[in-house]
């Protein structure tokens, strides 16, 4: 039996190995139509989203009934002030939610949980967000990407039978991937998991644990070593906070989500159940990643409770400050603030709703949108935040609690601002988002010529991809000259009191337009496209754009023929569309004029100490220590701050 790797040795990888870990780890199937796909190669298949899909009516009744009970607990039992000042969510509150079902909402009936659609449970998070950020991650973190998620999909009927049931009532879990040297490149994972008879022992360190603070369960990704036996890799497990040799070690503070129970947990000679075992070994990151396909939409279902506060907020201060003899609002330069918030709102529900219903349905693959609802609604959100403390001046900038001990009512604009920015980074940064959703968009044009572009490929093989890619091209890019956007009459059931039919026109002459971009880009550099994240971040944020335009004229007709304030969801629509179509210009122009080669040389000069003298002048109030905490395995010598909640 050859050696297993000891628990103290880091993987070192090339950036290729990298990329092949993560390429490994994607679903490489598309069995289902994907909508936000089809607009990436340049085809508006409007009839995957509209009609609006919607849900049965027993979803709705028992969904309803939830959100009435949440929002009575949210008004009497949370205290967004005191959690603020305490930075801790109260127990009881805890408690209560655990009482509500919360903890379950998105877990079967049959495991005790209230099997809520992705519909409901993401209003139910947009709700208890407003009340308080930290509360909505709370529950997020446990059902969104926590144990239930990757039960459900990937677990066994023991494994389901014996840990939902907890999961709904009783005990808080939480996912544990990042490490100290360890964020977006999983390749490098250093905690391991090492086969002894029927069990694993896991060793390793794992930072910003989102709940592991307060957590009963955890879901932990190991890498098992290859040995006789084993295929070895990165391994998902459930592992119980109270077992010998797990110990929370810190809690963390951050600048804003002041509740959030997150930490840093070692694990020194764990032992964990091959039984606790989710899947197979070396399908870790797949389970994660297929889990997060769905349990991103939480995080943008936030955004958009964020957004309505936010318009609820602008609305009733600018409509009472008076400057120059009338209400701020009616000053052009506060108005379009107001305008942009108002239309922003509008589109983020759209984008979220249309994605969680069709998660619900489950008949296209939502990976690329809700990828978008994620990046877009983060993005977005924060705008909207700046723009409401703006608007509010220096009231904006002043505490919750000063606004209030002068007498003023205690709006927490500030605080908004600074718990919205972690969603940039939570659950794969923009950055990261960027690259993930640029390499799904591309991915049919890799499927039929990436042989064509990749190094290690023989001449035969080559030559097999310039076939299939000659085959391709010649149907696929004569399409991408004309299309229903160039008729006036397209998209007419658009076309009411305001004309939404002339946006759609739009969106399917910018797809083609898109793909046409990508296709001379990946042209034009060919293997060295990956390298251009500059360029597909742009192509992403372009794609972003469009679906968000198709989601909010889709949702403004299905209001429209609901009578249920379908005129002014129209307008609403009309407006965001205007904004977008100006953003999307902008960053069509950048995508060929840009600062992109500068900026690299800029960059080598700061890394080599070129500029250094530009710093002069200064003095850094940082502290000493290193720049990542050493995280060898091996005994804690920190006291447990594991807080579980009974």
């Amino acid at each position: 039996m050859s050696a297993p790797t000891t628990p103290s040795s880091r993987p070192t990888v090339t950036e290729r190995e990298a990329r092949q870990v993560a390429e490994a780890a994607r679903d490489q199937d598309w069995r289902k139509p994907s909508f936000a796909k089809e607009l990436f190669l340049g085809r508006l298949r409007l009839d995957l989203v509209h009609p609006h899909p919607l849900p049965d009516g027993e979803a709705v009744r028992r969904g309803e009934k939830f959100l009435a009970e949440l929002r009575a607990f949210c008004e009497t039992r949370i205290d967004g002030a005191v959690i603020e000042r305490d930075a801790r969510i109260p127990d009881e509150v805890i408690a209560g939610l655990k009482e509500l079902g919360a903890f379950g909402m998105k877990i079967d009936t049959k495991y005790g949980g209230l099997g809520l659609t992705q519909v409901y449970y993401n209003k139910a998070l947009a709700l208890v967000g407003t009340a308080n950020a930290a509360v909505g991650a709370l529950l997020s973190a446990h059902q969104s990407i926590g144990v239930p998620q990757p039960l459900k999909q990937f677990g066994t009927e023991e494994q389901k039978a014996k840990f939902l049931p907890r999961c709904a009532r009783t005990d808080i879990s939480a996912f544990l991937l990042t490490e100290p040297d360890v964020g977006s490149d999983p390749a490098r994972l250093a905690t391991t998991a090492v086969p002894e008879g029927d069990e694993y022992v896991l060793d390793g360190v794992k930072l910003w644990t989102t709940n592991g603070v307060v957590a009963d369960l955890l879901v932990v990704m190991a890498r098992v070593p290859k040995s006789e036996g084993h295929r070895g890799g990165i391994t998902a497990f459930v592992v119980e906070t109270a077992s010998e040799g797990v110990t929370v070690e810190h809690r963390n503070a951050f600048m804003g989500l002041r509740g959030l129970e997150n930490g840093v947990t070692r694990f020194h000679r764990v032992r964990v159940p091959a039984a606790n075992r989710i899947g197979p070994e070396g399908a870790g990151l797949k389970i994660a990643l297929t889990t997060l396909n769905t349990g991103r939409l939480s995080l943008p279902a936030m955004c958009v409770g964020a957004g309505k506060w936010c318009l609820k907020i602008a609305r009733e201060w600018s409509g009472a400050r008076e400057q120059w003899g009338k209400p701020v609002a009616l000053h052009e330069a506060v108005g379009a603030k107001i305008s942009f918030i108002a239309a922003t709102t509008f589109a983020l529900e759209a984008v979220v709703d249309l994605s969680s219903q069709m998660a619900d349905e489950n008949r296209n693959d939502i990976r690329i949108e809700a990828a978008l609802a994620k990046l877009y609604g983060s993005e977005m959100a924060c705008l909207v935040a700046d723009e409401l403390v703006q608007i509010r001046g220096g009231r904006g900038f002043e505490t919750a609690a000063s606004l209030a001990a002068r007498g003023e009512r205690a709006v927490p604009a500030e605080q908004m601002l600074r718990d919205l920015r972690i969603n940039r980074i939570f659950e794969g940064s923009t950055e990261i988002m960027h690259l993930l959703i640029a390499r799904e968009a591309v991915d049919a044009h890799l499927s039929v010529a990436g042989d064509l572009i990749d190094p290690d490929k023989s001449l035969s093989d080559k030559a097999r991809a310039g076939a299939r890619a000659g085959a391709f091209y010649a149907g696929w890019l004569p399409k991408l000259m004309t299309g229903p956007g160039q008729l006036p009459t397209s998209y007419s059931d658009f076309k009411h009191e305001v004309d939404l039919s002339g946006h759609l026109r739009y969106v399917e002459r910018t797809a083609r337009k898109l793909a046409r971009s990508t296709f001379y880009a990946m042209s034009r550099w060919q293997g060295r496209m990956e390298t251009k994240q500059g360029f597909l971040g742009r192509i992403v944020d372009i794609g972003a754009e469009l679906f968000a335009m198709s989601a909010a004229c889709v949702r403004a007709e299905l209001l429209r023929s609901r009578d249920d304030h379908g005129r002014e969801a129209y307008q609403l629509a009309d407006v965001f569309c205007r904004q977008a179509r100006i953003r999307v210009e902008e960053l069509f122009g950048r995508l060929w004029t840009n600062t992109d080669d500068l900026d690299r040389t800029v960059v080598k000069g700061v890394l080599s100490g070129t500029y250094a003298w530009l710093e002069h002048g200064v003095v850094d109030p940082s502290g000493d220590g290193p720049w990542i905490a050493d995280a060898t395995p091996g005994v804690s010598t920190k006291p447990n701050v594991h807080r579980p909640i009974r």
